[in-house]
This record gives C-alpha cells, sequence and structure tokens, in this order.
C-alpha cells in the first residue's frame, strides 16, 4: 500500500511561506474572476432574452393599428408590415432585425453599427425561421458564434396570402466579448496583485521569521565555553507585534531552555573543579604515604592501612556533598508537603540530643502547617546542630526552634560557642571555605554551610547568621510560609 505524496514546497521557510500565500491568492483571485465572469454572462444572456421580448413588442405597437407610420396609409402586404416594424425600431449594437416572406429573407435592420450580415445569407438559419408559425426563442451557431434569437410570426391577413415571420437576434458572443474582456482585465490586474502580494509576503516573512533567525544564530554562536549568548527580544514586540506574540513566545521558551542548559553546565563545571580541586590533597596524600610504605613492617603497613582508610572516607564524603549540591539546583530537588511544622521541630530536636554532650534547649516549636520538605529541613537543621557541636564543649548550651513570623518560617539553631569573626560571615557559606575561629577545627570538607545555604534557597529563602565573638553564634533558615490553603490541590 502505497502513500500519496503531500505536496512540498522547495527552498526556505520563507520561500515556502511567499510560496503557499502566492498560491492562495491566485487561487483567490481565479475563483473570484470566475465567479464573476459567469455572473457577467448570466447577466449578458439575461439583458439579451428581455431585449428581444421588448423589440417583439414594439414591433407590435408600430404595426397594431394596421396603419403604415410612413404615410398613413393602411398596410397593403406582410412586406409592408415587414418592412416599417424593422425601419421603425433602431437595433443596438450586436443586435439584428431580420424579417421573412413566405419562407425567404426580405428585409434587415440598416443601421451601419449594427451586427454584420451573417445571417441574412444564411440558408440554414432561413429554413430554420422563415416558415415558424408561432414565437420561438433558440439559439443557433452561426459563421459568426453563437446568435441569441426569437421569431415571431406576422398576424396580418395579405390579400396575396403571404406569411411573414419578424426575426429579432443577437450575436450572442459579440455581446459577450464585454464580459470576456472583463475577466480578461481582472485576470491581468490580479496577477499584478499577486505579484505585489508575493513581493509583500517576502518582506513580512522576513520580519517574522526574524527571531528564527536569531535562534539558529545564537545557537550557532554558543560554544563549549560561553553559554551567554541570548536570542535578542526587543521591548513591546518587533515590529508592533503583540506581546504575547507566539515567536516572541518562543524567544522567551528558548531563551530559557539556555538558561537552565547554562545553569546545568555550569554545575556540572563547578563540581568538575571542586572535585578536582579538593579530591587531589587526599590523593596526594594517599600515593605519597604508600610509595614510602615499608611491606615488610606490619606496623607501618597498618598505620598507612588506617590513614588510607580514612581518606577514602574522607573522600567518599567529599563526593556525596558535591553531589548534593549539584542536585540542589535541579528541579527534583525538593518534594515538599504539608508537614505540621512543630512536630517537624520536635522531632528534630528529639534526634539532635544525641549528637553530643551539651545543654540541649527547644526555645519554641512553631504550631502550624506548611508547605516544605521534610527531609532537606531535618537535613539542614542537623547539620547546623552538628556544626554548632563540633565548635562547642561539652555542657555548652545549643538552642533550637521554629517560629512563623511576618510571612516567613524561620528554624534556628544557637549555640554558645566561639562565634564567627566579622570577616568570615560571608565566606564561611562558600564552598570548601572555612572560618579563622580559634575554636575547634571541623574535620569535614567544608561543605556543610554550603549545604544548608542550598537548602534554604531550595525553599525560596535564606540562611541568615547573628554572632557575636565568644558569645556564640545564631543560624537561622527562613523560607516563606506557603501554607495549605494558598496551595490547593
Amino acid at each position: 500500500m502505497t502513500s500519496t505524496p503531500r505536496l512540498r514546497l522547495p527552498g526556505t521557510a520563507r520561500t515556502r511561506i511567499v510560496g503557499w500565500v502566492l498560491a492562495l491568492v491566485l487561487l483567490a483571485l481565479g475563483v473570484v474572476t470566475v465567479v464573476t465572469w459567469r455572473l457577467l454572462i448570466q447577466d449578458t444572456d439575461a439583458r439579451m432574452r428581455g431585449a428581444l421580448l421588448n423589440e417583439v413588442q414594439e414591433f407590435g405597437s408600430v404595426v397594431a393599428d394596421g396603419v403604415n407610420p410612413r404615410d398613413g396609409a393602411p398596410f397593403l402586404s406582410v412586406g409592408d408590415v415587414l418592412d416599417a416594424a424593422i425601419a421603425y425600431n433602431q437595433a443596438r449594437p450586436n443586435e439584428k432585425f431580420l424579417g421573412y416572406v413566405d419562407g425567404a429573407f426580405a428585409y434587415q435592420s440598416r443601421r451601419a453599427d449594427a451586427a454584420p450580415a451573417v445571417l441574412q445569407n444564411d440558408p440554414a438559419f432561413t429554413a430554420l425561421v422563415g416558415g415558424v408559425t408561432e414565437p420561438v426563442q433558440d439559439t443557433y451557431g452561426s459563421s459568426a458564434g453563437e446568435v441569441l434569437y426569437l421569431a415571431v410570426p406576422i398576424e396580418f391577413p395579405d390579400p396575396q396570402g403571404s406569411t411573414g415571420v419578424i426575426v429579432a437576434a443577437y450575436l450572442a458572443d459579440a455581446e459577450r466579448e464585454a464580459a470576456h474582456s472583463a475577466a480578461r482585465v481582472m485576470l491581468l490586474v490580479g496577477a499584478l496583485t499577486a505579484l505585489l502580494a508575493a513581493g509583500g509576503a517576502w518582506l513580512v516573512a522576513g520580519r517574522i521569521l526574524r527571531p528564527l533567525r536569531d535562534v539558529a544564530d545564537t545557537a550557532r554562536s554558543i560554544t563549549e565555553t560561553d553559554l551567554s549568548r541570548r536570542i535578542p527580544l526587543g521591548p513591546g514586540g518587533r515590529d508592533g507585534s503583540s506581546d504575547r506574540d507566539e515567536l516572541r513566545d518562543l524567544v522567551r521558551t528558548v531563551n530559557a531552555m539556555l538558561d537552565r542548559v547554562e545553569t546545568g553546565v555550569d554545575v556540572q563545571r563547578r563540581f568538575v573543579d571542586d572535585a578536582g580541586h579538593e579530591l587531589r590533597t587526599p590523593i596526594t596524600i594517599v600515593r605519597g604515604h604508600l610509595e614510602v610504605l615499608d611491606a615488610h613492617d606490619p606496623a607501618d603497613v597498618t598505620s598507612t592501612v588506617e590513614l588510607v582508610d580514612d581518606e577514602l572516607e574522607r573522600m567518599n564524603r567529599m563526593v556525596s556533598d558535591l553531589l548534593l549540591l549539584a542536585r540542589s539546583e535541579q528541579p527534583t530537588f525538593l518534594h515538599p508537603e504539608q508537614a505540621d511544622v512543630g512536630e517537624l521541630t520536635e522531632d528534630v530536636f528529639g534526634k539532635i540530643v544525641k549528637l553530643g554532650e551539651r545543654e540541649w534547649v527547644l526555645e519554641t516549636a512553631a504550631r502550624v502547617a506548611a508547605v516544605v520538605d521534610p527531609q532537606r529541613v531535618t537535613q539542614a537543621i542537623v547539620a547546623l546542630a552538628d556544626n554548632a557541636v563540633r565548635y562547642t564543649r561539652p555542657g555548652d548550651r545549643i538552642a533550637i526552634g521554629s517560629q512563623l513570623a511576618g510571612g516567613q518560617l524561620r528554624f534556628w539553631v544557637a549555640d554558645s560557642g566561639p562565634g564567627i569573626a566579622e570577616g568570615d560571615r560571608a565566606r564561611i557559606f562558600e564552598r570548601f571555605a572555612r572560618g579563622t575561629s580559634t575554636g575547634p577545627r571541623s574535620e569535614g570538607a567544608g561543605l556543610g554551610l554550603s549545604i544548608i545555604r542550598a537548602i534554604a534557597v531550595a525553599h525560596g529563602g535564606q540562611v541568615l547568621l547573628d554572632s557575636v565573638v565568644g558569645r556564640g553564634a545564631t543560624f537561622t533558615i527562613a523560607v516563606p510560609a506557603i501554607l495549605p490553603e494558598e496551595n490547593p490541590t
């Protein structure tokens, strides 16, 4: 079974648009021309038939009283009647009056610009109309084209018993020439209009397709090292187009896609850079110890294995943290759901009290239901509490809490540790950064606060820091309070 091939126009999109526009314009002009031409032909035919009836009525009015209008004397023969009737009716262009006596041609209209003499010398036409006994209206194919005629017998008591027929005829093809000329003019004007339409379509298509060319140019200009190019989008739409124009929507969509691609590439590049930078040190340490390892010294082997295992564990944790940071910029990082913030806070508190021997305090818990990702919030609070344990001593106070204030949900962890210097407060949230505090140094890779900030940002919030050196620090995760009634399912 073969499929019917579809019509395909060659060339560029601009050429195809112009081709289709031209085809539609020509089709429309063709339909209009044909319909107009047929209406003109029908009107011409109706006018000719009406004119023939009027002429016969005029013939009747001339001879109705039986008196010859030339001399006022009574008609003496059928020939006189025909001669008077034809003489006193003016023939129009392409119109002819003919008179027949006893089946033979006898008279015709004498106007100089009347129809040419083609019927009086046509024996076939003479035989057709010369002996009719009742009115006949029909068409006849002559040497000059189609003839529309009306033949009417003359009712006159001729003394010699002669019979007469008067014929009013139109050379129909000649009369229709005006309609044909109008159609030809319409075709000519239509062809010129189609050319103008094609030129206009070419210009308009170029303007309409300009954003698509910008898309192609932008795509060609993007390289592995430069993803910053975007498709230009002028204010208010190109060429007066609406702000909701489909092509402007396409440009916005493509630009948004490029933003996502650039973000994804940046995340990957940052992951590779960070991993390459931070993994180089433990790899160097492991390689250095393995190169000087004395395989015959059990103590040296044991200590080296412990060191390698510790470095591998640190590398594993570092890679996990980097992967988590990379996923934090993806839409699937969060799984928000309706949660009881008070219960969530109490559950987290029950978990962190096992992190170390500290004075743990649950200051307050917000009694409200909100849409958050409970697991990510728990992860962030536990990480802050673990960080507080690292920088405090047994018996020091660590407090957590949650609160709804000013349209924000706030989760905080406050400790009584050494605090954070003013110069470190912005830097400690960067990847692999560490503060200059004189307190105990964390064994982590320096990604904990970056992960916490990523969780807050994914919720549409931020991490706030309030600290006084020597008196502790308070980390607050502030996210928009999305209440259940604001997110109907």
